[in-house]
């Protein structure tokens, strides 16, 4: 077995380390490689290191067996896929090499020579660097096309971002290959542009220094900082908190002292953070539940000064160029556990944003104001963050939904975007088709974000909110130029209704489950058109029954009842644009899904087990599919906003919808049936 992605083929991967991160590295690639008998070798020159590396990643795996994550089984044939060794000659064959040695360029340099004659010319070769810049790392490497830096964060197998960090001999192939397969394989690879510290560390070590001062200067303690620093940033844990748990003191004295060269004169290593590394002390925390007094005015006081570091810190990331600004914000989420900065500051106002990092700069004069920051202040006008992300290939524009903090899931202000990019592309001259598709492997789209569900209040809400999701849905429908949608991974809700309002629709293939109307779980009823378009795609009786039950399809099923065209092993995205440049120039036909009403409407449906579900909620969703289907399309999906208001009005509709935020989406909801 092996696993193969856009034309490379992996048998084996080596990571070069067995210290802090390494282990962790190894551990996701065992999680997603070994299944397909892809060996993973761990290679340190200190026996101690690999049996500590060893056992920290069984230690992490057998938690994951107790937690549920992980059979007995997976268990196994992870740790059997894992061989720890001190002889480099084992990476022999590996055609992709992750180094996690010590942030020391001069050690780097030795391990890629020494890697360089053990492996074919075409293996790629990647730092997990967090600070040292690909150029200074690969200096002497022979074939630096194949070289890059690809920068974890903690924890690796469980924090969700890389930084793919290319020089400017990488070859374009060899970055665009890392973030695809990064995708491929669960994680959200980011690319950045070569500079010390890339985009993200010099926020993470730029926070902590200006907490640091803070406490240096006695405005407050250790502990407050950190309590403050939560609630101001959006923070799991604060600076001094998150320094402890990373071991991270060494390290960033080390990169502030360079970023007063590299970035700016307002970094440097304080004197307190000094003093720690000296003594390998740890900070002074919050406990865990310990609740620290921390006086108003001093709380106020300390929120302003770290949003207005916050602030001007993400916006010298984005002067430098290093880093597209959607990227950036999602980044700042997933990777750094915190309130992405550039939402944030459209919530308050940029003109406020600026305000506070011109306050910050008074007080700090090395600080600099950035001049994105200015500009966008000056008129108060928002920052453009977007969440679905376009890209042409071929005369075929590509949009792709990513939230996957959510696994992509829909609120209004996504349905709109998606609208939105879809008649841009419509209009665009150059545009031939378009493709939707979702980011990463598990969702195409999850379905619609039930926060925004949970604060309907009426009859006429309800009927108001399913008519807008319908709007920008119709919207889609409507555009001229055919639309392929490339489902990724499952699509819930409204993800499989905005699948139908698609020219044709494509599945990766051998999905266990792919699409799944599961409404009624939560007392609700389809409201984006799925109560039309379902059955006149795959009939009326078959969608009443998957509809009424909740009953999740597989990629098999989908494409034997017509609600998929076809199955794809490999490149998805590419088979759709093929697709769509055949069903624009006509090469291509793709079944047309009939808008007047339907022939042989049944008077009434077979009955169907709805197990624990609401027979309130069932009966409008029968009466929505039936009346429905005798209307045309549009006529239809009116009739099923009026009914998606009509269950907004029932007691069972609260019930699902606050079991689901409050137990999740497993709890069965005890409907009262009214």
């Amino acid at each position: 077995m092996t696993f193969t992605h856009k034309g490379r083929t992996l048998t084996k991967v080596a990571v070069i380390g067995s210290g802090q991160i390494g282990p962790d590295i190894a551990l996701y690639f065992a999680k997603v490689l070994s299944p397909f008998g892809v060996r993973t070798v761990v290679v340190d020159v200190a026996e101690a290191a690999l049996e500590k590396g060893r056992a920290k990643l069984e230690k992490k795996i057998a938690r994951g067996v107790e937690s549920g994550a992980f059979t007995a089984e997976q268990q196994a044939e992870m740790v059997g896929h894992v061989d720890w060794t001190t002889d480099y000659a084992a990476i022999r064959g590996a055609q992709f090499v992750v180094e996690a040695a010590t942030e020391n360029e001069e050690l780097k340099r030795r391990i890629f020579t020494q890697v360089e004659e053990l492996v074919d010319g075409d293996a790629i070769l990647a730092s997990n660097s967090s600070h040292l810049e690909p150029e200074v790392i690969f200096a002497n490497a022979s074939i630096p096309e194949r070289t890059t830096v690809i920068h974890y964060f903690f924890p690796a197998e469980r924090n969700l971002v890389v930084e793919v960090v290319p020089q400017e001999k990488t070859a374009p192939l060899v970055t665009e290959w890392l973030l695809s397969f990064y995708e491929a394989v669960g994680k959200v690879p980011i690319e950045v542009k070569s500079r010390y510290g890339y985009a993200l560390d010099p926020i993470f070590e730029g926070l902590f220094q200006a907490s640091a001062l803070l406490a240096q200067e006695g405005v407050a303690t250790t502990k407050q900082l950190d309590t403050i620093a939560t609630k101001a940033l959006g923070l799991t844990v604060g600076s001094f908190t998150a320094m402890n748990l990373t071991g991270g003191n060494p390290i960033t004295a080390v990169g502030l002292d360079h970023y007063t060269t590299k970035i700016n004169r307002w970094f440097h290593t304080p004197q307190i953070l000094k003093d720690k590394v000296v003594s390998g002390e740890m900070w002074e925390v919050p406990a865990r539940k310990e609740v620290v007094e921390v006086p108003d005015a001093l709380r106020e006081q300390v929120t302003r000064l770290l949003q207005g570091a916050y602030f001007g810190l993400v916006c010298e990331v984005l002067d430098a160029g290093l880093i597209d600004l959607s990227d950036f914000d999602m980044s700042l989420e997933l990777a750094l556990d915190m309130r992405p900065a550039f939402r944030f500051m459209n919530e308050i106002g940029t003109a406020k944003a600026l305000e506070l990092v011109e306050e910050y700069a008074a007080k700090y004069p090395d600080f600099p104001v950035p001049a994105c920051l200015k500009e966008k202040g000056a008129k108060n006008e928002p920052w453009d963050v977007r969440n679905v992300l376009r890209k042409d290939v071929d005369g075929v524009a590509v949009l792709t939904i990513r939230r996957p903090k959510v696994l992509n899931a829909l609120d209004q202000g996504v349905f709109d975007e998606i609208a939105a990019r879809c008649q841009e592309a419509d209009a665009d001259e150059s545009v031939k088709g378009i493709v939707i598709t979702g980011h990463g492997k598990k969702a195409f789209v999850s379905g619609a974000d039930v926060g925004f569900l949970a604060r309907i209040e009426s009859v006429e809400h309800g009927t108001t909110t399913s008519a807008t999701s319908q709007n920008s849905l119709n919207r889609v429908e409507d555009c001229k130029k055919p639309i392929v949608c490339a489902m990724n991974g499952l699509a819930f809700g409204g993800g499989n209704e905005l699948a139908m309002c698609c020219t044709m629709r494509i599945a990766r293939s051998g999905l266990k489950v792919l699409a799944c109307q599961p409404e009624v779980n939560l007392g609700i009823i389809p409201g984006a058109g799925g109560t039309q378009r379902l059955p006149r795609i795959v009939g009326i009786e078959k969608a009443a029954e998957l509809m009424r039950t909740a009953r999740p399809i597989s990629s098999d099923e989908a494409q034997q009842l017509g609600l998929i065209s076809e199955q794809v092993d490999d490149d998805l995205v590419g088979r759709a644009i093929e697709l769509a440049k055949g069903l624009a120039d006509g090469s291509v036909q793709a079944p047309k899904m009939p808008t007047g009403p339907l022939e042989n409407v049944p008077a009434s449906l077979p009955d169907v087990d709805i197990k624990h579900r609401s027979k309130a909620v069932d009966a409008i969703l029968v009466k929505a599919i039936l009346e429905g289907a005798k209307l045309p399309l549009r006529d239809g999906v009116a009739l099923e906003s009026r009914c998606f208001g009509e269950v907004c009005g029932t007691k069972d509709m609260r019930i699902g919808v606050d079991n689901f935020l409050t137990n999740g989406p497993r709890a069965k909801a005890e409907f009262t049936h009214a």
